[in-house]
């Protein structure tokens, strides 16, 4: 039996949430009005209520994030949340707090968020007996790792494939909850990974000055879609929530492309949804916003050129290098065609990002709405082009989902029946007692009014129309037959989609007799939880009880190993520790972890 695979769009509102749909997602991701990890991206309970109908036609599924930790004040408004949630249809939520799975509501679906810290086969293995129906492991694992928790483990693994990294394990960053009382375990993070830092020794020697030491690049694997398939994964997702609109349509198309070539020659795999998408442009992931990108780790301690020091704004594609600077124009050998109103930028040799408009092209002349400090020979790369930003600003794609039609009269009545991939099937009937026979052939002209589904979301794959009789019927009764049938099927469709079973706690014991602040415990539900699982001594979070001296960040990127600086080469013992990251109101020590390639930040 072939294995259902799930590609995972990002929505920061409903609207995107539709395009992602039809330009090939199987599900999509959205905020909770509340509570979600991302605070700036909440929609409305009606809002979501209108997505959950939409996507149920394509029988597409929406989670709805709720993954922050909760507070003891806050438990009855979530509980609510959660139950209205659930009543409109709500496949599934994406949680962190396990104070969640005490709380009193409905049998809804619970998925175990990367907030979790899922980087194990005991924490994994842990999360599926407790009733999770599916986990997003961390982004730092490799695909031996990957593959280890997939056969050690029965539930659903989800994995990111796309999109910005945290520099910190996720659930395991308290550097904006330190520094700025703004917890990003509570979706307020202020993001001071993605800062300008000057890197300095212990006598305070200025070893590297004003650069992102912090920043990542982006995460595309797109390269290892088949390995991470073969590796048991079985949801592919794209981080985004709060990208555009032309940001989700481009990249959703990106992998849906990459998915169907794979699912063509090989038939154990097959989409978790309805319906074929056509895409009327064609997608590249380096025409929406990157900082340029890095596969993270899908290999076997695969460190090399994952940071994105020297900026952490887009820099989009490369188009060429410049050939000469002159007054007012700059030359360009250019690999790609240019055009007016495009966003250009580039680094110079020295480190310094820069960016600029085009005002006008010609030929290999760049007019720029100012001149920018470039040299020859500087690399440049285009961050804006305007001539793809219009095809994803109209609609850009498609999806379909096959039907057959069958119509035949009997008992003089006239029949249209239309069945779905599902199983669906609508009959419709008509009484027409006075029909008479044709002069000429009817079937050509009836296939083709039948075939006429429009704005609809099918598409006929088959129509047969019985020959018995070569009847003469009004193309308006027809059609009207065809609309009715149609829309009775969008209703069926939505109305049959499976509700996901609740997973059942089997009250399993949790693999440490301790938890620490790490494991984000803010509310006596997730006290509650871990009591349960036997676990004696349980700290508070961070947020409640900050630890002096507590790491900050836990990151497998490391700022020497990046700076060529690694301890287990002669070039770093150049750099004498401790380290330290500094800017005006900051300072923030490194430690150096090098038998498991980990660094950790303290205040």
């Amino acid at each position: 039996m072939a294995r259902c695979i799930e590609l995972l769009s990002p929505a920061r509102d409903v609207n995107i949430a539709r395009e992602a749909i039809l330009h090939g997602a199987d599900a999509v991701y959205i905020g909770a009005p509340k509570y979600s990890a991302r605070v700036a991206a909440g929609n409305s309970i009606e809002e979501i209520a209108s997505l959950v109908e939409f996507a149920h036609i394509y029988s597409a599924k929406v989670y709805v994030a709720l993954n922050t930790i909760i507070r003891d004040e806050e438990i009855s408004e979530v509980e609510k949340i959660i139950t209205s949630l659930y009543e409109i249809g709500v496949d599934a939520l994406i949680v962190q707090d396990m104070g969640i799975t005490k709380m009193n509501i409905p049998p809804i679906q619970l998925h175990a968020s990367t907030q979790c810290h899922n980087t194990s086969v005991e924490q994994v293995k842990f999360l599926e007996e407790a009733g999770f129906k599916q986990v997003v492991l961390a982004r730092e694992l490799n695909i031996n790792q990957i593959s280890d928790i997939c056969k050690n483990c029965n539930v659903p693994i989800e994995v990111f494939i796309h999109g910005a990294l945290c520099v910190s394990y996720s659930g395991r960053c308290y550097l904006s909850q330190a520094l700025a009382n703004r917890s990003a375990n509570r979706g307020e993070c202020a993001q001071f990974c993605r800062l300008p830092y000057n890197l300095e020794d212990k006598d305070g020697n200025i070893l590297i000055k004003d650069k992102h030491l912090l920043s990542l690049k982006d995460m595309n694997r797109s390269n290892s879609i088949e390995d991470l398939l073969d590796a048991g994964v079985s949801s592919l997702k794209i981080e985004g929530r709060l990208k555009d609109v032309e940001y989700v349509k481009n990249i959703t198309a990106y992998y849906r492309s990459i998915l169907d070539e794979i699912f063509s020659r090989r038939s154990e795999y097959t989409p978790a949804s309805s319906g074929k998408t056509k895409i009327n442009f064609t997608p590249n992931p380096y025409k929406s916003f990157n900082r340029g990108f890095t596969q993270y780790y899908t290999g076997d301690k695969n460190f090399k050129d994952i940071a994105s020091i020297n900026t952490p704004k887009s820099i989009g594609e490369e188009v060429g290098y410049v050939k000469s600077v002159q007054k007012n124009f700059i030359e360009i050998s250019s690999k790609v065609e240019l055009h007016n109103g495009d966003g250009l930028c580039f680094t110079s040799k020295d480190g310094k990002f820069s960016g600029f408009g085009i005002n006008r092209v010609e030929g290999e002349r760049i007019y720029p709405s100012r001149m920018p400090e470039i040299k020859r020979g500087d690399i440049i790369f285009r961050n804006n082009d305007t001539k793809f930003g219009k095809l994803l600003s109209v609609p850009s794609a498609e999806r379909k989902i096959g039907i057959t039609i069958h119509l035949f009269y009997k008992e003089k009545h006239l029949k249209l029946q239309i069945s779905d991939d599902k199983g669906n099937s609508i009959l419709i009937e008509e009484l027409c007692e006075e029909l008479e026979i044709a002069k000429t052939l009817q079937r050509n002209n009836q296939q083709n009014q039948l075939s006429k589904l429009g704005n609809t979301p099918f598409e006929a794959i088959s129509i047969n129309v019985d020959e018995t009789e070569n009847l003469f019927i009004p193309s308006s009764l027809i059609a009207k037959m065809r609309r009715e049938a149609t829309d009775k099927l969008i209703n069926l469709r939505i109305k049959n989609h499976p509700r996901p079973e609740q997973g059942v706690n089997r009250g399993p014991k949790y693999y440490h007799s301790e938890v620490s602040f790490e494991a984000n415990i803010s509310n006596k539900k997730a006290k509650e939880f871990y009591v349960e699982c036997g676990v004696k001594e349980i700290s508070p979070a961070y947020e409640l009880k900050p630890i002096a001296e507590a790491p900050l960040m836990t990151t497998i990127h490391c700022i020497r190993r990046t700076c060529n600086k690694c301890l287990k080469t002669e070039q770093g013992k150049e750099w004498k520790e401790p380290l330290f990251l500094v800017t005006d109101k900051t300072k923030l020590q490194l430690h150096f972890d090098c038998k498991d390639c980990k660094m950790t930040i303290t205040k």
